[in-house]
């Protein structure tokens, strides 16, 4: 029963990984060992992400465009050359966009879909075959889709395409988890509550008030988001497939 929680020796790739819950599970994974490829748009700054998680271990940085498919296709394409085996996917590249519903414009729902939904179902085609050769029945293959809070509770915000988006990721994540894990790949999410980065800058002055009204009393952490993702790829996890993490602080048991 010793080394439960351990993933040293695999290869993962985090997508948005530049900043956020992204950086954050990339730092977890590369500090235990993980050898850890992360993707985002601007070139810039994830190249200066993984030179500074390059201090701690092995993370590469790959550019690309996953709000098409083009961009899925290429990406994939650039890390089976590099790698034929993938222990690990997190799916956690996404965007967000808040309007009024009488003015929410169409770019605002097929950006954020395309994005958080359509481009996160086909990396993970995309990159089946090298997630196949890594699993084996005693040691799957693991995807993370991240998702959201707001994918099952009224978020009280104009957000009204990245709430559905991340519902359909909760409910793509189980049906992926009932397909694959036959396969030797287990499919598991992580739906987080607040955690600082800069999609939820425009709260940080709300920070305190936010937290006082979490049960647990604080928003999220680094090590919070690390920890759940370590966790769901090791051998700790090995029985887990097609289920979602609440990473809330109990914000939805409490709701």
């Amino acid at each position: 029963m010793k080394n439960l929680f351990d993933v040293s020796g695999k290869v993962a790739v985090v997508t948005g990984g530049s900043r956020g819950i992204g950086a954050m599970i990339a730092r977890g994974f590369v500090q235990n060992g993980v050898k850890t490829y992360i993707t985002a748009r601007k070139q810039e700054e994830l190249e200066a992400t993984a030179a500074e998680l390059s201090r701690l271990g092995q993370c590469i940085a790959l550019p690309s465009n996953l709000g098409t498919l083009e961009g899925v296709v290429a990406f994939a394409r650039a890390v089976r050359e590099r790698e034929e085996r993938l222990d690990i996917l997190v799916n956690n590249a996404g965007a967000s966009w808040g309007a009024a519903i009488d003015e929410f414009p169409e770019s605002g729902w097929d950006k954020v879909m395309d994005l958080n939904v359509k481009s996160l179902f086909f990396l993970t085609k995309e990159l089946l075959p090298a997630l196949r050769a890594a699993g084996t029945a005693g040691d799957p293959a693991r995807v993370i889709n991240i998702g959201s809070v707001n994918g099952i509770t009224h978020s009280h915000m104009e957000n009204y395409s990245y709430s559905a988006s991340k519902a359909a990721v909760h409910h793509l994540t189980r049906h992926l988890g009932a397909d694959l894990a036959s396969q030797h790949i287990n499919v598991n999410g992580i739906a987080p509550g607040h955690f600082p980065s800069k999609m939820t800058a425009h709260w940080q002055d709300q920070a305190e008030e936010m937290a006082r009204g979490y049960p647990c009393g604080r928003i999220g952490s680094a090590e919070d988001a690390a920890g759940t993702a370590i966790y769901l790829c090791s051998r700790a996890s090995a029985w887990v497939a097609g289920h979602t993490i609440m990473l809330d602080g109990g914000v939805v048991a409490a709701a």
